[in-house]
């Protein structure tokens, strides 16, 4: 019971019991009673903000790449046919008029139905399809999304398109115009809840983006759009919105909790700032975070000036799961209080899709599914990623053949045209395999999940050597005596798969029984020892290019060429020209682990 409130029946209680003493009269049931009741009764408001992230294109519980219903170990489910069915659920329990969707972003890039729509049958074209994830998004009801880092991966045209398609706004706070830093897209959303008898709720939505999009994305952005921090604009844009008369503010931020960031000290921005949000900006009663692909389902960080306790979720991506902030208000002093925030998690496993959503999109779901499905060329054996992070996997090897011969034919006939090139790939997948046989588009694909395109750079030998000793702490420290476990081996310090880089066209063994920053031993080229001295042009993807992994040397050095073509589709064509995927055509024994000198494996 508030405090208040036992006040007013305390005093209650005492006036009742005075006048039963001086009149005599009245029945000491009827003053009890009289005495409880209170001088109007308190008003409460319960209000439920749902919230996904990292939806990255999952219409479906379907695996593109495996031609097949999703499934992972975990048993969890993927899509928002089946995030519908959720949110459906939780309007039935809540009351619709109660309830607000929203969004943190990373949503029209990552799975072959996304790249189709924006490269195949892409949305920009003069009477083009609407966007699936717009289509699916407006029929469940959204209320706002935050834009994440991925929506730029394809221009701005095609991101200003989608926006264009939705039926809520798309927020940044944070994307400002490189020139008059005044925002690029809305940076808030407002809704007003009405309450019986009560004055009406507002709930503020103020949208936040990653500031590693000026890197990870540099080619469509730069001149062009700027990301400032998310303290600063949030600790800008609170203020103005509690002025504006919110009740409630929920941020919605596509940006981790831990404080971190991946592209080093490139820009002075955090990458995962949303908990330091959380900390330093007085005003704000939940944010949905995004951008990491971690499952919190309540996570309370105290504000610093405030005292006042912030809580957090973030839904694991994919749409496999749905949070619910539960807020209660209280009315007080003519004016809504936030009383309690809690928020939880549902998951998508449980439910099946929404029949809604799968007659919307079934059409283009089976346009994308004949698309991967075909063949390009034929394999003369398999080809799997299962030991591609701790043994030189031809299959890893294939993608930089095609990123050196792409690379070479683009400076043909340049002054660099006489340089050797080199170039890096990372073990994206632990599962993609080309079967032998027939090749389809959706088995390249599954090597290559990410929409990167190509750039070439010129390095010394000395900046290589640099660079793969960075790459090489991703293993963990292991004793020449110890026992290996494959499964411990890597992702030292957390770091993913996707930043552990091959080189190729050199010849190098990593010493995992020293430490790090000391592991790469007899790196040679040609034959003979490495000469720092000596140039490369080093084929590299763009987001390697820009920063992406805080690689050392790579995103200050001098750029030779770069295309927007995607790197998926160079691997497409390069197979479809070859017609068989033969090893011979691309595989190199470029490196080893060691312990002491002699070969792990």
């Amino acid at each position: 019971m508030p405090l208040n409130r036992r006040k007013f029946l305390k005093k209650s209680a005492a006036t009742g019991a005075g006048v039963a003493i001086a009149g005599a009269a009245a029945a000491p049931a009827a003053e009890a009673a009289e005495a409880q009741k209170p001088a109007h009764p308190v008003k409460r408001y319960s209000l439920t903000v749902m919230g996904t992230t990292d939806l990255h294109g999952h219409v479906f519980n379907w695996d593109y790449f495996k031609d097949a219903e999703y499934a992972d170990n975990a048993g969890n489910a993927t899509g928002l046919a089946r995030i519908s069915t959720l949110v459906e659920q939780v309007r039935e329990e809540k009351g619709r008029c109660n309830t607000l969707l929203l969004d943190a972003g990373d949503t029209i890039q990552g799975t072959p139905l996304t790249y189709y729509y924006a490269k195949v049958d892409p949305i920009t074209a003069k009477g083009g399809p609407v966007h699936p994830m717009a289509q699916a998004m407006n029929a469940i009801g959204y209320d706002a999304a935050a834009l994440g880092n991925h929506e730029f991966n394809y221009g701005i045209e095609t991101l200003r398109k989608f926006e264009d398609q939705l039926d809520f706004p798309l927020l940044g706070a944070n994307a400002v115009d490189a020139k008059t830093l005044k925002p690029a897209f809305p940076p808030y959303f407002m809704k007003t809840f009405h309450v019986p008898g009560a004055k009406p709720v507002k709930v503020a939505v103020l949208g936040l983006t990653n500031p590693g999009i000026a890197i990870w994305d540099k080619a469509y952005v730069q001149g062009k759009l700027a990301f400032p921090g998310l303290e600063e604009q949030a600790a800008k844009w609170v203020p103005k919105l509690r002025s504006m008369g919110a009740d409630v503010v929920v941020v919605s931020a596509h940006s981790g909790t831990s404080g971190t960031s991946s592209y080093g000290d490139q820009v002075p921005y955090v990458e995962n700032a949303a908990a330091n949000v959380a900390k330093q900006v007085p005003g704000i009663d939940a944010i949905l975070v995004g951008h990491a692909h971690l499952e919190i389902p309540e996570l309370k960080v105290v504000n610093e000036e405030t005292g006042k306790t912030v809580v957090l979720s973030e839904p694991l991506c994919f749409a496999e799961r749905l949070t619910l902030f539960d807020i209660e208000l209280v009315f007080s002093k003519g004016r809504w209080e936030v009383e309690s925030v809690s928020a939880s998690l549902r998951n998508s496993n449980g439910v099946a899709d929404d029949p809604k959503i799968s007659r919307l999109l079934t059409d283009e779901h089976k346009k994308v599914v004949a698309y991967v499905n075909q063949v390009v060329g034929r394999a003369t054996e398999t080809l799997t990623t299962v030991e591609a992070r701790y043994k030189d996997a031809p299959i890893i090897d294939l993608i930089t053949k095609v990123q050196e011969d792409v690379v070479k034919a683009a400076l043909a006939g340049t002054a660099y045209a006489s340089l050797p090139v080199i170039a890096q790939a990372s073990p994206f997948s632990r599962t993609s395999e080309i079967p032998a046989g027939d090749v389809t588009i959706r088995d390249l694909s599954s090597l290559y999940v990410y929409d990167n395109t190509l750039v070439a750079k010129l390095l010394t030998g000395a900046q290589v050597r640099a660079y793969l000793e960075y790459s090489a702490a991703y293993y963990v420290q292991t004793a020449a005596d110890a026992t290996v476990d494959v499964e411990k081996l890597t992702n030292a310090g957390g770091r993913p798969d996707y930043n552990y880089d091959y080189v190729s066209g050199l010849s190098y063994d990593i010493d995992i029984a020293r430490p790090a920053g000391s592991r790469i031993r007899n790196l040679t080229f040609g034959g003979a020892a490495l000469d720092d001295a000596q140039e490369f042009v080093f084929a590299v993807n763009n987001y390697r290019a820009n920063g992406g992994g805080a690689f050392p040397h790579v995103a200050t050095a001098k750029e030779l060429w770069s295309e927007s073509t995607e790197i998926r589709t160079r691997i497409a064509e390069w197979v479809t020209a070859k017609g068989v995927l033969d090893p011979k055509d691309f595989a190199s024994a470029d490196w080893k682990l060691v312990r002491d000198g002699k070969p792990v494996f």
